[in-house]
């Protein structure tokens, strides 16, 4: 009689991203950037800002113009960036699931870990926005990290705060998805962000699905999506 494989392990951990994954933030930053870069006389288009939302703010500037504008006016127009971005907080809200999300998380046994871009303060005023964050057991801001996404280096730090053993993270663009591959763990993909599925999947997503709710809903398939994904190519962490 063949032996019968034994089934792939499940994840034990998982680590969200916070702006476009559990709040509909990620057109409010893209608009609030456009006009701290038009506050320093440079017009940068929108599209070109929403490819970067994900990447920490210390590289965006570099990224959507030059070294010589992250050098001239980097600092100032992160400081815009953060006024324009206090003055519409108030169009910043949860997205749809993302309290289902959190609570399906907690029950299925899973430990819930969130490492953000934002900085602590920026970061802990979202989570308020959030029903239900009490699932979460750490939370790493990116000022918190030596180097920011697509880098490993706040997923690394979140997992090693929780002593993860099988783990995959949960973002909305190809940053998250890069730096979940440099830091050795499984991706899935989320659609809130506005980056499409095809991006996603090329980035390396295991699975990708519209957002917080589905993602709830479609829970113990995913879970086995990325338990196979980790058996046929086993990853770190």
């Amino acid at each position: 009689m063949n032996e019968r494989t034994p089934a792939p392990a499940r994840p034990d951990t998982v680590v969200l991203d916070l702006d476009g994954t559990l709040v509909d933030s990620v057109y409010v930053h893209v608009g609030c950037w456009r006009a701290a870069f038009r506050d320093v006389g440079l017009d940068v288009a929108a599209h070109r800002l929403h490819r970067a939302i994900g990447m920490g703010g210390d590289r965006l500037v570099a990224a959507v113009t030059d070294d010589s504008v992250e050098r001239s006016v980097g600092d100032d127009v992160r400081a815009r960036h953060a006024h324009h971005l206090d003055n519409r907080f108030g169009e910043v809200a949860a997205l749809d699931g993302a309290e289902e999300l959190l609570e399906t998380l907690r029950t299925s046994g899973l430990e819930v870990v969130l490492a953000s871009s934002g900085q602590r303060e920026l970061t802990d005023r979202l989570l308020d926005l959030v029903p239900s964050t009490s699932a979460i057991r750490s939370t790493l801001a990116g000022d918190e990290a030596e180097a920011s996404k697509p880098a490993p280096d706040l997923l690394s730090l979140s997992l090693e705060r929780v002593d993860a053993g099988r783990s995959f993270a949960v973002g909305d663009t190809v940053w998250d998805a890069e730096s979940a591959k440099a830091a050795g763990v499984s991706f899935v993909g989320v659609l809130t962000g506005g980056i499409t599925r095809a991006e996603l999947e090329d980035a390396g997503a295991v699975v990708v699905v519209e957002g917080p709710r589905e993602l709830a809903e479609r829970l113990d398939e995913v879970l086995s999506a990325v338990a196979e994904a980790a058996s046929a190519a086993p990853l770190e962490g």
